[in-house]
């Protein structure tokens, strides 16, 4: 009579088992030789070769005839210019109108042809040249004047700003999408310049990098959808006007965005004081450039970094730890535009 098994038991005995040598063999075979530094991608010197690559392919492209525009405004794209068709046009949207206070922005607004609800002037207010132009671009685009008193219009612009007597009421800023940015550039046989903020939540800054680009023939900014500074009434103030004739687009992916602009031929620098090329040794000033500015404390994030074709430095005296991230663009800006035009 068979015995019967208990529960759950194996039905098959078990065979002999391999080894502890045979169960290593493969590790015990090695890895083979260390490849060079410039084999590997994710290595600085592997992402200049890769760089380089890339910019020898785009020279030959110019030089065969296939870019478009001129002065290298191509962008190195074989497809002639940035596809459209499948891109959103709605980033994130804010629903807030937002005040707009000091002279030259206001007036810069109401040249712009920005939307605006009303205008604010204060009781007693000094006039000068702008405040009269002010009044008289208003009055012609019907805009209600209303005149408050001076602890009125300081509430409303906030405490601390230094509204100058002016203020108006603008719509929610409305962002581009960052791939059109490269478009309008092109579109006027232009070489794009943009900038990209990664991590930057001051809008003084962001107000400060807008003025700086439009100084420096830069086509437009690029802010992430999350954790970065918006085009606010602070950001409009800094810029000093600027946001009115500089586009702001908003990437809901900043690392995908600048990888999407990569294969649209753009070359993505970052700026870091621990970069692996110095600013003024810069090849890549006559390609369509975007150059990335980390927080002036965590600087730039690992995924951007990896993404960036080069890790830029600025050098500056050992006293000066790091700079403003609004003063790092600045330079870096006036180094782009400098090498430009001396082409």
């Amino acid at each position: 009579m068979a015995t019967p098994k208990r529960p759950g038991a194996s039905k098959k005995s078990k065979g002999p088992t391999v080894g502890s040598g045979g169960q290593g063999r493969q590790a015990l075979e090695g890895r083979g030789p260390t490849p060079k530094a410039s084999d590997r991608t994710w290595h600085p010197a592997g992402k200049r070769k890769a760089a380089n690559d890339r910019l020898a392919a785009a020279k030959s492209r110019a030089g065969g005839g296939t870019g478009s525009g001129s002065g290298g405004s191509g962008g190195g794209s074989s497809t002639g210019g940035p596809q459209q068709s499948n891109r959103s046009r709605s980033p994130k949207k804010n629903v807030d109108a937002e005040v707009v206070s000091g002279r030259n922005s206001v007036l810069e607004a109401l040249r712009a042809k920005i939307p605006a609800s009303t205008l604010y002037i204060a009781s007693r207010i000094e006039m000068d040249d702008r405040v009269k132009e002010v009044l008289s671009l208003a009055t012609k685009r019907g805009i209600p004047v209303l005149e408050i008193m001076r602890p009125e219009m300081d509430r409303m612009t906030g405490e601390n700003s230094v509204n100058q007597g002016v203020a108006i009421s603008v719509p929610a800023y409305q962002y581009a999408h960052p791939l059109d940015l490269v478009s309008r550039a092109v579109s006027r046989g232009q070489t794009p310049l943009l900038v990209a903020l990664d991590g930057v939540t001051d809008p003084r800054n962001l107000g400060a990098i807008i003025r700086s680009t439009a100084a420096f023939g830069g086509h437009g900014v690029i802010v992430p959808q999350r954790r970065s500074a918006g085009v606010t009434a602070a950001a409009w103030k800094t810029s000093a006007g600027a946001a009115a004739r500089t586009p702001v687009a908003m990437a809901a992916n900043l690392t995908q965005t600048l990888k999407a602009m990569k294969a649209e031929g753009v070359f993505v620098l970052g700026l870091d004081g621990d970069g692996d090329m110095m600013l003024p040794k810069l090849e890549l000033a006559d390609r369509p450039l975007v150059i990335v500015v980390g927080s002036e404390g965590k600087g730039l994030s690992r995924l951007v970094t990896e993404t960036c074709d080069a890790i830029v430095s600025i050098p500056i005296s050992a006293a000066t730890e790091s700079l403003n991230a609004g003063i790092a663009v600045s330079v870096a800006l006036y180094e782009v535009a400098r090498r430009r035009a001396a082409l």
